[in-house]
């Protein structure tokens, strides 16, 4: 049960409310959504004023999910009652896998051990629980076969844990921000939600499939689209901006229920005289006039489904900032379309050896706009992404990635007219007068005059509303959160936080990037916290409690 700040236009249930509704007109819609999973207490919980002392946070809402996209979306499908059974009549092709299944044929997933299940399996991820769920949905999927999911789904009202899912914009996140002219780089059946086939619900909408490989902004509506008909809105909230999410801390021995956010140097000296409460998530909403109306919540747990799209990583050099040079795609693709670089004599530098690098080459050539394309590997590095990508399901990448080891630069060379790359080099710096400095691993210098210069050599995710932007939940506590170099640290089976009880963590956070293997964040968050659930009932029902969960 969320206890908002009065000005909050999300407190309202699930609709904006006017000034002429009183709060207690308010907080009653409220209590008549939530009321019966929280118990009767809540009736008596006043709304507080944001700049009001926190009278009780001991009734909450179990779970804010922080994030919209597919990692948000999935878990909210879960959290609501979905639970994923055997098929009658499926048969695992790993034999294995397939007998322990059987023994459980009569429980769904989320109530079986994962880790028994999971055992022995390999795959593109590193936590067990993405690999599992990956071969439930898509068995032998990286063998290239298209088996069907050895799953169904029930919805089971019983098992419905209240939540929120806070995000930026619609349903769907970064998806609907992408560059719409290039394909995804998975299939459309991996980019798929469970229970709605992404290939039944795309050939509603266009008649002819030319292939398995799709639009991201077809991507974008149908997660909007499954959020919708999976009867998931309720739990949404769009256009919403967090700013601060930290723990509340209690007295142990306190009796008048007064919880503090304490400092930490504070808690270094007292840990031993506190208790761990409740999370306060802190924002506001953007509203239809462009206002900001701030809101402040409680919640028992939080799970980050934040991505990491929010912050382009960046060189770090000199002249970085000047205005001719992007860091994403969507800037680029706007300098074309608005025609800032058509006629243009001089080359666009594009640094990157990844996959969005590709689309921008992809993008500046198709385009007749010549190329200059600067990485630091070898062209013959085994960690190259286009290694990966098998040539006929990939064409356009495998043509950059033959561009790249064909057509690079020599001393005794010029610039070819269309693209020429330059392995193993790095930017030293960009001048005002829209040149650039590169320097190759032997230490040749070379400068360039660029009509535009493309950084695109990765992202970080924005966790700037956690005490030192996040850097404590990483296996390297000193560095930024990063998908592939420090993701945050978590443990394999419930995906919470190891350096932090009751925050939870999935998708590219955790290392999956791929929506085929985040949906098993889901399925870990969703087991640990129905796990909770029933021994707080057992609890309760043994006369241990006062009936709130």
């Amino acid at each position: 049960m969320p206890v908002w700040c009065c000005r909050c236009s999300l407190a309202g249930h699930f609709r904006n409310y006017s000034d002429t509704e009183t709060e207690g007109e308010i907080f009653n819609s409220l209590v008549q959504y939530f009321g019966d999973n929280l118990g009767q207490k809540v009736k008596a919980m006043p709304l507080v004023e944001e700049t009001s002392l926190l009278e009780d946070s001991s009734v909450t809402l179990p779970v804010v999910v922080i994030g919209n996209g597919p990692s948000g979306i999935c878990l909210s499908y879960m959290l609501s009652g979905y639970r994923p059974y055997l098929s009658s009549e499926a048969i695992h092709p790993n034999a294995i896998l397939h007998s322990k299944l059987e023994e459980g044929r009569h429980l769904s997933i989320v109530d079986q051990d994962l880790e028994y299940l999971s055992e022995g399996l390999e795959g593109r991820s590193s936590n067990p629980v993405a690999v599992l769920f990956d071969t439930l949905l898509h068995p032998d999927a990286d063998f290239g076969y298209d088996y069907p999911s050895v799953l169904h789904w029930k919805l089971e009202q019983h098992h419905y844990i209240p939540h929120l899912v806070l995000g930026k914009g619609p349903p769907g996140g970064a998806w609907h921000n992408m560059e719409g002219s290039m394909l995804t780089i998975s299939f459309g059946n991996w980019m798929e939600l469970p229970g709605l086939k992404f290939k039944d619900w795309v050939s509603s909408k266009r008649r002819n499939l030319k292939g398995d490989r799709v639009m991201p902004e077809e991507i974008a509506r149908y997660y909007k689209h499954y959020v919708k008909v999976m009867g998931l809105q309720k739990n949404f909230r769009e256009n919403t901006y967090i700013t601060s999410v930290s723990r509340l801390y209690r007295d142990q021995g306190e009796g008048d229920g007064q919880d503090r956010n304490i400092s930490t140097q504070h808690l270094q000296i007292e840990k031993s005289k506190l208790i761990k409460r409740n999370w306060e998530i802190r924002g506001y909403q953007r509203v239809a006039d462009g206002s900001h109306v701030p809101f402040c919540l409680f919640a028992e747990n939080v799970a980050l489904a934040t991505g990491t799209l929010d912050s382009p990583a960046h060189l770090e050099i000199e002249g970085e900032d000047l205005p001719f040079v992007f860091h994403s795609m969507p800037e680029f693709g706007a300098a074309i379309g608005k025609g800032k670089l058509r006629g243009k004599a001089d080359p666009v530098l594009i640094v990157g050896s990844g996959l969005t690098a590709a689309d921008a080459v992809l993008c500046a050539y198709n385009n007749n706009i010549p190329v200059i394309h600067a990485f630091r590997r070898r062209v013959t590095d085994p960690s190259l992404i286009f290694k990966q990508l098998p040539k006929k399901l990939y064409p356009e990448y495998h043509k950059v990635y033959h561009m790249m080891c064909t057509q690079s630069y020599s001393v005794d060379s010029t610039l070819l007219s269309a693209y020429t790359s330059f392995p193993e080099h790095h930017v030293l710096s960009f001048k005002p007068d829209m040149k650039c400095i590169l320097q190759s691993i032997s230490g040749l210098k070379k400068i360039f005059k660029l009509s535009a210069a493309v950084v695109l050599i990765g992202s970080h995710p924005s966790l700037s509303f956690l005490k030192e932007q996040g850097c404590y939940l990483g296996h390297n506590s000193s560095q930024p959160i990063t998908c592939k170099t420090n993701p945050v640290e978590i443990d394999a089976y419930t995906y919470e936080c190891v350096k932090e009880a009751n925050l939870f963590a999935l998708g590219p956070l955790v290392g999956d990037n791929f929506v085929r293997f985040l949906k098993g964040g889901a399925l870990g968050v969703t087991r640990c916290l129905a796990t909770r659930q029933k021994k707080k009932h057992l609890f309760v029902e043994r006369g241990g409690g006062d009936g709130i969960a």
